[in-house]
């Protein structure tokens, strides 16, 4: 198991984005979670297999209709806390 933390820059806010990311880590079995920053980008903290990783760096630049991804940066992350998947809210 590989952790990988995803910040997405471009038209990603009021667009749908955490809920297609939610779909979309759904589909390749991964756990972790996602929010929206003050910044305008979206975060994005997901666990699992790294070829399942890899391919959500793909679709993280696709993105829902009516976004535009500009930037997907990854790093090494944290495994995240809890099972499944969660949408958090905007950090503070």
């Amino acid at each position: 198991m590989s952790v990988r933390r995803f910040l997405v820059s471009g038209r990603v806010q009021g667009v749908g984005y955490r809920y297609f990311v939610q779909v979309e880590v759904g589909a390749l079995g991964l756990s972790g979670w996602t929010r929206n920053l003050r910044d305008g980008r979206v975060e994005v903290m997901a666990q699992g297999d790294p070829p399942a990783l890899a391919a959500l760096e793909g679709r993280l630049w696709q993105g829902p209709p009516g976004s535009r991804v500009t930037a997907v940066e990854a790093e090494q992350g944290s495994p995240p806390q809890d099972p499944g998947f969660r949408i958090l809210p905007t950090p503070e």
